[in-house]
């Protein structure tokens, strides 16, 4: 996940030539040039998304070990996820401000809903970046000499120095670029390889083979698009891009208050979710090529071979799947997009949970009248830079050393942490937001789906564990 977008930006987008009303509520674009210019937030997750787990580790995976046994499963959470992302971007357009400005003034005990976010999400992050960057460390060892633990140790270091010091926009800007021409590169090879259309058509038809592994699973599922802690960055990339009420909570010391919208006021912001909706859209779309794209490469090319992406080998096993059509260009060009792709989420994926956790320490430190640095949230999300997703993913790989197995765990997590969002998210929706806003019957319907679908294969997971039938 990308953390492109400074959640501190108080001005709207550079090239638009939106005009500001009294009640500072930006016009929201309207004609296709504007729409356009708007776009940024949902693509940029996409485009991210492209060298990380979710698209680029656990759909060849899956793919390998279960043919298209569960792509109905992928169908099922991209539209699902959709219509949670939706959900996180209608939240933020209307009040101007993240979930967890939301989740904190949520009735019952003290921050009680910042708790449940922000303990899982420090398993979750040292676990994920310990994956992440072990994973990019098998890309470097089949480059240069040297151990996989000494890479990943590497990889860490040097992405926490480009954050610490803010040095790295040429960099993202590469490997964003590298990481679309990977996926694309993907989509040109799957479709050269492309299944029959019955195989595709037998696999969206739901089932849940004999034997299935959902520690396999459940991670995948979790990974796609976003996982829980995605869905919570989503909510600050939209306002930082001038989304709806952006600027309004921007030039205000208060938070924005809803109910005392004008009738003017919500109908620019149902333009302004119109708007985040073609955005989220457009990036799921991308997402969901990508993903099926290497779900195909790992059903027709590793499975016939019996080979899986595992711990040590990812970016060996990676890597033939395009050089077997490609040849070495393929099988190289793919080496380094596994070393880029996965650094480069690192190096993202650091800075969004960073962010969030100072967020979350902040709002929870506040009503014991703490003061100075443990209240500035620069300060803290350096302590969380170095300590959380730093040291300790080092220390967990020095002991662990399995990269899939890490990111397994951190999938399993994100999924049942999923559930817990979605519903607060819904629940703020629902009580918060004037009638106006609020979203529309089909809306509710699909977002109470996902957390079904969700705790389903959790609750799976959760059995397999217990009887000793998982893998």
């Amino acid at each position: 996940m990308s953390n492109k977008y400074s959640t501190t930006s108080k001005t709207a987008h550079p090239q638009t030539k939106a005009k500001s009303d009294p009640g500072k509520i930006l016009d929201p674009p309207k004609s296709l040039k504007e729409r356009i210019k708007w776009l940024g937030p949902g693509v940029t997750w996409m485009a991210a998304g492209a060298g990380g787990a979710g698209e680029l580790l656990f759909p060849p995976r899956i793919g390998s070990l279960y043919g298209y046994a569960f792509f109905w499963a992928l169908l099922s959470a991209v539209v699902l996820k959709w219509a949670i992302n939706r959900e996180v971007g209608r939240f933020s357009v209307c009040t101007g401000g993240p979930l967890l400005d939301g989740f904190k003034t949520l009735p019952g005990p003290k921050n009680w809903a910042i708790w449940i976010i922000v303990v899982p999400q420090l398993v979750v992050a040292a676990s994920a970046i310990a994956g992440l960057a072990g994973s990019a460390a098998t890309a470097v060892t089949l480059l240069l000499p040297g151990s996989n633990t000494l890479w990943m140790a590497v990889i860490i270091v040097i992405s926490i120095s480009f954050l610490l010091w803010g040095k790295y926009s040429v960099l993202e800007l590469v490997s964003t670029f590298l990481a679309l021409g990977l996926a694309l590169m993907g989509i040109i090879t799957a479709i050269s390889v492309f299944p029959a259309p019955a195989k595709l058509l037998e696999g969206a038809i739901p089932s849940l083979p004999p034997n299935t592994d959902y520690q396999e699973v459940l991670p995948w599922l979790s990974f796609i698009l976003a996982g829980a802690a995605g869905m919570t960055w989503y909510s600050y990339w939209v306002p930082a891009k001038g989304y709806g009420a952006a600027k309004l909570k921007a030039d205000s010391e208060e938070p924005v208050n809803v109910k005392k919208l004008s009738d003017e006021q919500q109908t620019k912001l149902r333009g302004w979710i119109s708007e985040m909706t073609l955005d989220n859209t457009l990036g799921v779309i991308g997402g969901f090529l990508i993903v099926t794209s290497f779900l195909i490469l790992g059903a027709e090319l590793l499975q016939p071979k019996g080979l899986v992406p595992e711990e040590q080998k990812v970016a060996q096993v990676l890597a033939t799947m395009l050089g077997e059509v490609w040849g070495k260009f393929g099988y190289w060009f793919m080496v380094v997009g596994v070393l880029v792709g996965f650094f480069a989420t690192t190096l993202t994926n650091q800075d969004g949970w960073a962010r969030l956790l100072a967020n979350g320490t902040d709002i929870i430190l506040r009503p014991f009248g703490s003061k100075g640095r443990w209240r500035d949230q620069k300060f803290l999300k350096k302590v969380y830079l170095v300590v959380l997703v730093g040291i300790i993913p080092i220390a967990i790989y020095l002991i662990i050393g399995k990269p899939v197995g890490l990111l397994q765990l951190a999938g399993a997590i994100e999924a049942i942490h999923i559930p817990i969002i979605v519903g607060l998210t819904l629940y703020m929706n629902c009580t918060i937001l004037p009638e106006k806003l609020k979203p529309s019957v089909a809306s509710l319907v699909m977002v109470l789906l996902s957390m079904l679908f969700f705790i389903g294969f959790a609750g799976l997971y959760v059995y397999q564990l217990i009887t000793g039938q998982g893998g």
